[in-house]
């Protein structure tokens, strides 16, 4: 794992050991020198990058500066760098495979990547910890997509987040369930009214389907530490 002290933004590393292969999830531009030393110095071969959701409106360099790590890009706007695969495509990396999950809210086109019994699921429960964007651009869905889609996962399901601040970037199905301070003890209608500014930015519609700790995740693991 790769964490920004000053953005909040985490990046995630996942590795089958044996077969020497990865994917990156959430990687940034800036932090290339860094991710490909890891690579480096573990010998892994990168499969794929693995964007969750992008704001390159603001940052549109970034698509172009993350295709220089070799590897195929997967995200879920459409764009001519990167792939955009259906809901429920497997994509593998050696013994391993992570499932993409469409989960439309945090941004119209926002992905989740499921490997295991964990799910890295970027924006979606950092209502407001997004530091390109403090509220979601699509509140209804991004309400649909936490209660449709993620919590009703297994409740020992582990979920991790790609922005943390003052708060754990991983948290349980269960405890966000019960605990989570928008989308636990509320109705829908209430969500989507605190969370739908007066002048709503234009977004596209839902589509239809400092730095510390680095760690790789490998496939011999059997928990996260």
């Amino acid at each position: 794992m790769l964490y920004d002290e000053v953005s909040g933004d985490l990046t995630y590393l996942l590795a089958d050991a044996d077969a020497r292969e990865a994917v990156l999830v959430d990687p940034h531009g800036r932090d290339l020198p860094v991710l490909q030393a890891m690579l480096d110095d573990r010998g892994l071969r990168l499969r794929w990058v693995l964007r969750t959701h992008d704001h390159d409106q603001q940052e549109p360099a970034e698509p172009d500066t993350l295709s220089r790590l070799g590897a195929a890009l997967v995200q879920g706007r459409r764009c001519t760098q990167a792939l955009r695969p259906a809901d429920g495509a497997e994509l593998s990396f050696g013994d391993e495979y992570v499932t993409v999950m469409e989960t439309p809210g945090h941004t119209p086109d926002c992905l989740s990547f499921v490997w295991r019994d964990r799910v890295f699921c970027g924006g979606l429960l950092a209502v407001d910890a997004c530091p390109r964007q403090p509220s979601p651009a699509l509140p209804a869905a991004l309400w649909d997509s936490v209660h449709g889609r993620i919590f009703t996962l297994p409740d020992e399901t582990l979920l991790f987040g790609g922005h943390a601040r003052h708060a754990r970037a991983v948290g349980t199905v269960l405890e966000q369930r019960r605990w989570h301070p928008h989308f636990s003890g509320q109705t829908r209608d209430t969500f989507v009214a605190r969370m739908t500014p007066a002048n709503p930015p234009d977004v596209q519609s839902v589509p239809d389907r400092g730095r510390s700790c680095v760690r790789s995740i490998s496939s011999s693991e059997s928990t996260l530490t």
